[in-house]
């Protein structure tokens, strides 16, 4: 037990005869690590992104609200009577009349 422990801290396993075997599993574990930190580091990125892209809905979401209340405002009738008004337009004082025009076929 003792030799063994010592043959592996002093790393005979590497230099031994089959130390081509073990060098192909360190390769492999290398590799793994390699794949499983990229894919942590993309899974980070994305998080960034996503979080960033959530705040620019929220901003946009709140420039369509002030936006739709400013139209909301500008097309209320007191709003356009003052701005037409500065143009010499006023609302007419009596109301619209339905104007019916009868066709010939037409027999009333």
């Amino acid at each position: 037990m003792k030799t063994g422990v010592f043959d592996l801290l002093k790393g005979k396993f590497l230099v031994s005869g089959d130390a081509p075997k073990n060098w192909l599993f360190i390769i492999f574990i290398s590799f793994l690590a390699t794949v499983m930190i990229s894919s942590s580091h993309s899974a980070d990125q994305k998080v960034h992104q996503i979080a960033l892209l959530n705040e620019e809905v929220k901003e946009l979401r709140n420039e369509f609200v002030d936006m739709r209340s400013d139209v909301q405002q500008l097309k209320l009738e007191s709003n356009i009577t003052g701005k037409i008004s500065e143009k010499g337009l006023y609302p007419s004082e009596t109301p619209p009349q339905k104007i019916r025009v009868k066709s010939l076929n037409e027999k009333e």
